[in-house]
């Protein structure tokens, strides 16, 4: 049974920089690909960014290109996602999502199977 475990949201001023954290477990994701989310209040829920656990190749939202990058650490079966430059608007509830996929990476959350509980980020202006 997949599990995924987020942690690392919290509060912090515009411009600033958090890490969130997908601890997965219950599977080997060499074959897996990864996703973030997040949704803000009254919005739907929307794609960040994805990596393919096995090639390594990634996917960003244009909003936060040049600003989060996603990467993964095989050793710690864990997800990540940088957040530089962070901005009011990035204010949402950060979701990690798993799926199986060997080549592909994927945008729309109703294809990921697995999903973690998520972690609140704030940024203040």
């Amino acid at each position: 049974q997949v599990q995924l475990v987020e942690s690392g949201g919290g509060l912090v001023q515009a411009g600033g920089s958090l890490r969130l954290s997908c601890a997965a477990s219950g599977r080997t994701f060499s074959s897996y690909v990864m996703g973030w989310f997040r949704q803000a209040p009254g919005k739907d829920r929307e794609f960040v960014a994805a990596i393919n656990w096995g090639l390594g190749i990634t996917d960003y939202v244009d909003s936060v290109k040049g600003r989060f990058t996603i990467s993964r650490d095989n050793a710690k079966n864990t997800v990540y996602l940088q957040m530089n430059s962070l901005k009011p608007e990035d204010t949402a509830v950060y979701y990690c999502a798993a799926r199986s996929g060997y080549s592909g990476l994927y945008r729309d959350p109703h294809q990921y199977d697995y999903w973690g509980q998520g972690t609140q980020v704030t940024v203040s202006s």
